[in-house]
């Protein structure tokens, strides 16, 4: 049996000189323009054609007339190119999914402003990218100096090159990255991710939901009402619109760091995790809770989980989230509420028990049966704990 390998992307910061920074954002500029013309292509073929939209396969064949009618774009890997015409057809695959889907708002594709499209893709790894120590070699643009803070590990398939308000990074993505399996704890646990505790552990172990958006607004209001003093098109904006970005920047990063440490100390904890396979998309239709669900970042955390948990050699296993909050953990009882009750109290057993540690254990049960092992046996109570 061979080794497992997970893939994993490594993130780099760059550090392009003056005429390299300038090199990098005309590349840019260009893929978005082809971009929104790829995309204006599709819509005026498909309302002429009556039915018949440009492909993938026939706009990747237009790329070298393409580059005779327009020069300035032969300055440009043919790869990268390649790669703005393939974002085109998969935000139509994505339209159309949503639309056989029955969505009322599937989303045409949108044109992308200056402010909206922020990264180009090398497709193949050696193609037009390599990195050579602490040198990132990009094809028709030069030799980057970077902050290898970490080796590359597995074989590099892909590098995006993004544009972030503090700079410019290098994202490669790397396959057959061996696991490195953390020793087995023999424990698992069920996890009830909210609003009041950002997550909740079956043995009733709170995590804060340390609130980073919500605590930021007054730094973020201020910034933006700095923005809407300003002149448009005045340098004053400018620089108005950029401390605005690196304020909104701070509190993204400051959430992804505390989803990192979170989902390290679960991995390194338990040998199985189990979780709701919530709809976030969904829920955040809700407006009164759409600001505090996003501040919370449950679906980004998942994904955080899922990947170190795949590293670490552990599991993560989603289950169906229903009832997981009104059913009784000690004896299975239904037992409605509305969010506003924080306890869980059972007429049936007599359980009086947290209301996110009930779910907890709901979700720990429904994982352990999806996985055909021994959950609580059918019609056991839990002790009530002593008042």
């Amino acid at each position: 049996m061979g080794q497992q390998s997970v893939r994993k992307t490594y993130q780099y910061r760059l550090m392009p000189t003056p005429e390299q920074e300038r090199a990098l954002e005309t590349v840019l500029w260009r893929c978005r323009t082809l971009y929104n013309v790829a995309l204006e292509q599709r819509t005026t073929w498909w309302g002429r054609g009556q039915g018949n939209s440009a492909t993938y396969s026939q706009q990747k064949a237009e790329l070298p007339d393409l580059k005779v009618a327009h020069p300035e774009y032969a300055e440009i890997n043919a790869q990268v190119l390649q790669d703005v015409v393939l974002r085109v057809d998969r935000a139509f695959q994505a339209f159309f999914r949503r639309v056989k889907a029955g969505e009322k708002q599937p989303g045409y594709p949108r044109y992308q402003g200056r402010d909206r499209y922020h990264s180009f893709t090398y497709p193949q790894y050696g193609g037009g990218a390599v990195l050579d120590g602490g040198i990132l070699s990009l094809s028709k643009i030069g030799r980057i100096p970077l902050r290898l803070h970490r080796p590359l590990a597995g074989t590099p398939k892909t590098v995006t090159i993004s544009r972030e308000t503090d700079g410019w990074y290098a994202c490669i993505s790397c396959e057959a990255v061996p696991v490195q399996p953390l020793p087995p704890t023999g424990q698992e646990t069920g996890i009830d991710v909210g609003l009041v505790h950002f997550l909740t552990r079956a043995d009733g172990e709170h995590v804060p939901n340390p609130r980073h958006l919500r605590t930021a607004e007054r730094a973020l209001k201020k910034a933006q009402r700095r923005v809407s003093r300003r002149k448009k098109g005045s340098n004053r904006r400018k620089k108005a619109v950029k401390l605005l970005a690196k304020q909104h920047q701070k509190v993204r990063r400051q959430r992804q760091d505390f989803h990192h440490k979170e989902a390290l100390a679960l991995v390194r904890a338990y040998d199985t995790i189990y979780l709701e396979d919530l709809r976030v998309a969904n829920m955040v239709r809700n407006h009164h809770l759409a600001k505090s669900i996003s501040d919370a970042g449950w679906a980004a955390f998942r994904t955080i989980l899922e990947g170190k948990a795949a590293y670490a050699g552990r599991q993560v296993i989603a289950v169906p989230p229903h009832h997981t909050s009104q059913d009784c953990s000690g004896c299975g009882a239904r037992v409605r509420k509305s969010l506003s009750v924080r306890t869980h109290v059972c007429p049936s057993c007599g359980l009086v028990i947290d209301r996110d540690e009930n779910a907890a254990l709901n979700i720990q049960w429904a994982g352990q049966a999806l996985r055909g092992l021994a959950g609580p046996p059918a019609g056991m109570k839990r002790e009530a704990p002593s008042l």
